[in-house]
C-alpha cells in the first residue's frame, strides 16, 4: 500500500464519518470511518518515509585503470624497449543530417 492507499483510506474514512447517515445494528459507521482515516494517515506517514529513505542512495562508479611496468631486460644485450604510451580517444563529430528545402 503506498500513497495512493493512504489517501484512499482517509477518504473512505471521511465518507463513512461525515456522509453516511444510514445506521446499522451493531456496528457504529462513524467509529469506522475515523479508524479508516487514521489507518490511512499512517498509511501515508509510512508510503512518504520509505520513499524518503529509497531515494537517499548512494551511488559510486569504479574506474579501473592499467598500467603496465617496465620490464627488465632479459639479456644485457637485448634493446631497450620503447616505453608504452596511452591511447588518446577522441570523440567522432557526427554529422548533421542535410536541412529541409525551403517551403515555398
Amino acid at each position: 500500500m503506498g500513497i495512493g492507499g493512504g489517501i484512499a483510506l482517509i477518504v473512505i474514512g471521511a465518507i463513512l464519518s461525515f456522509g453516511v447517515s444510514d445506521a446499522v445494528d451493531g456496528v457504529n459507521l462513524v467509529v469506522i470511518g475515523y479508524i479508516c482515516m487514521a489507518a490511512g494517515v499512517i498509511a501515508l506517514i509510512l508510503a512518504i518515509v520509505l520513499n524518503a529513505q529509497r531515494s537517499n542512495t548512494s551511488h559510486t562508479a569504479v574506474v579501473e585503470q592499467r598500467t603496465t611496468p617496465n620490464a627488465a631486460p632479459a639479456a644485457p644485450a637485448a634493446p631497450a624497449a620503447a616505453p608504452v604510451q596511452p591511447v588518446q580517444q577522441v570523440p567522432v563529430q557526427q554529422q548533421q543530417p542535410p536541412a529541409a528545402p525551403p517551403a515555398v
